[in-house]
């Protein structure tokens, strides 16, 4: 038996993992679908990776590298070329391998780390022909960076989110012609540096309240129709632009991989799609975590790598029995402008210092302040100059305030009028 089976050797698998051996665990093994260890940071050639955690700049690769490195000083053991299919609520995980063949392991504790995937065309329902040459940023991400193909010469990409905008940048530097980026909503799904050096630094039109309405091309893309949608996202007739282009990249979403979560009848939260969690990244089944972007999806791999770590300690205290007894959670609820939380319960007992918690806004906004309430009672307030949905935001909740808290606490977002 295994004091650790971590599912997924991406970013948040590999920080697990060094963090609960420099804990004091032993047994541990790494399950990691692809053929090598690092996940989609080995496609994200690009620089901005370690800003936070190594305090300078790496590209994924090198930011995977030095965790895969500090991984070898370690004695855990790694299965790559591994899929696993089924994880039990008595943590037991059912995998198969290409060199180990079906095999069932048990383990004392479990962290899932299986990362995201991207909403495809079927997921948004864009009408239109199907022909060749529409493909997801990030599978046209691997195509380059990888497999060195070059998807297509004439460009337009659906949605702004943070992979889309870099590979706006990525395709114009590989000699195609970027059309547009189009966006549904009124503001960008990216962070605010992408824009600036991904669209503007190469004088990429971004067009917000657009859509694709319509894909014309028998047998590869021909054309492209973007129309104006209004405040409730419906196209407006009258408002259409043709792009003559040969390629359509869909930057529309990340979904946690949680097809294994729910299997174990692991709690969901609707609003992350990922696991309800605990300040210590448990799920509700005991004994088992969620971190990284299967508990919700993240903007900078620093963060991953901080929450990860907090899974793999917790993980080894639960092995090594530096839990403690059943506390009382507090219920964390999203307040006005506040989409989710991440935890999703709290448990004062188990905090030592303070509890890091993490949110997404569900609106742009200026001047604002961040409130954190239980009941009537004002326990916490953080200042924000700006705050917009495509930007996770952090805030750290010390233990003395969580012990005022009665049954829940609030987050919410007040933005200041100026006199």
């Amino acid at each position: 038996m295994y004091d650790l089976i971590v599912i997924g050797g991406g970013p948040a698998g590999l920080a697990a993992a060094c963090s609960a051996w420099g804990k004091g665990l032993r047994r541990i093994l790494i399950v990691e679908r692809d053929k090598e260890l690092g996940g989609i940071l080995n496609q994200c050639i690009h620089n901005g990776f370690g800003l936070h955690y190594f305090k300078e700049e790496l590209t994924g690769p090198e930011y995977a590298g030095r965790f895969i490195k500090m991984l070898g000083d370690t004695g855990v053991e790694v299965r790559l070329d591994t899929m696993v299919l089924t994880v039990t609520p008595d943590r037991q995980v059912h995998m198969v391998g290409k060199d180990t063949g079906y095999r069932v392991e048990e383990a004392r504790t479990i962290i899932l780390a299986m990362g995201c995937r991207e909403r495809t065309r079927g997921a948004i329902a864009i009408p239109g022909q199907r022909p060749a040459g529409i493909f997801t940023a990030g599978a046209a991400q691997r195509y380059v960076n990888m497999e060195g193909w070059l998807p297509g010469r004439r460009v337009v990409i659906l949605g702004s989110g943070d992979i889309g905008l870099i590979m706006a940048r990525r395709m114009t530097l590989e000699g195609a012609e970027v059309l547009a980026c189009v966006e549904v909503m009124p503001y960008s799904g990216g962070l605010n540096r992408n824009i600036v050096q991904c669209l503007r630094d190469y004088d990429i039109p971004l067009y917000l309240s657009h859509t694709v309405t319509d894909i014309k091309g028998r047998d590869r893309v021909e054309q492209v129709v973007v129309s104006r949608v209004d405040a409730h996202r419906r196209p407006i007739p009258g408002t259409e632009m043709v792009f003559d282009c040969d390629t359509l990249l869909l930057s529309v979403g990340l979904i946690p991989e949680n097809e294994l979560t729910r299997q174990a009848g692991a709690a969901m939260d609707p609003r992350t799609s990922g696991a309800v969690v605990y300040e210590n990244m448990e799920t509700s089944l005991p004994g088992v975590f969620a971190c990284g972007n299967v508990a919700h999806v993240h903007d900078l791999v620093d963060f991953v790598t901080a929450e990860s770590q907090r899974a793999g300690q917790s993980a080894a205290d639960y092995v090594l029995g530096r839990t403690g007894g059943e506390e009382e959670a507090l219920e964390v609820c999203t307040g006005d402008g506040v989409s989710y939380t991440v935890p999703q319960r709290i448990r004062p007992g188990r905090v030592d210092k303070s509890c890091p918690l993490f949110f997404r806004v569900n609106r742009v906004c200026g001047d604002s302040e961040i409130l954190v309430r239980s009941g009537e009672t004002q326990l916490a307030c953080f200042s924000r100059e700006h705050l917009a949905p495509g930007e996770m935001e952090r805030i750290v909740l010390p233990r003395i305030l969580l012990d005022r808290a009665d049954e829940r606490i609030t987050v919410s977002i007040r933005e200041v009028v100026s006199q």
